[in-house]
């Protein structure tokens, strides 16, 4: 196995436990990861916001055992999480309240982002869902 394929997939299951965390990383450092005061199973928004994020971590560690087959996926955190740390480091900067997010979880994303952006195959390159479903045969 290539070296970049085996660090896609240490990545893949690095990220996905991590999403899975993100309940208790706002539990121990709110002012880093939690966007509302008290308790975080006191936000529904961030009680939203954690179920989505620990959707992803299940599938991106699904993904890790067959990256080539899942490189939409792969993408879509990419960008999801570019997206999203653009929107937290924004509304950090212009509320003093949420300066903590970045050194949190803007900074995390933005690892997130870069790092699969660095390893993922490309859609050209990927195989197709024939390729994965069958391979070898033709």
């Amino acid at each position: 196995m290539p070296l970049r394929d085996k660090l896609l997939r240490i990545a893949l299951i690095a990220f996905g436990a991590t999403f899975l965390l993100v309940y208790p990383l706002a539990a121990l450092w709110p002012s880093g990861w939690a966007w509302h005061a008290g308790a975080p199973h006191d936000s529904q928004y961030f009680m939203m916001i954690v179920g989505v994020y620990a959707t992803l971590g299940v599938f991106l560690l699904n993904a890790a055992r067959n990256p080539q087959a899942h490189v939409s996926l792969i993408w879509f955190t990419v960008w999801s999480s570019a997206v999203h740390a653009l929107v937290m480091a924004v509304q950090s900067l212009q509320n003093a309240e949420h300066m903590g997010h970045l050194l949190g979880d803007v900074p995390a994303l933005i690892l997130v982002a870069v790092v699969l952006a660095v390893l993922a195959p490309s859609s050209r390159t990927a195989a197709t869902p024939m390729e994965v479903a069958s391979p070898g045969s033709a």
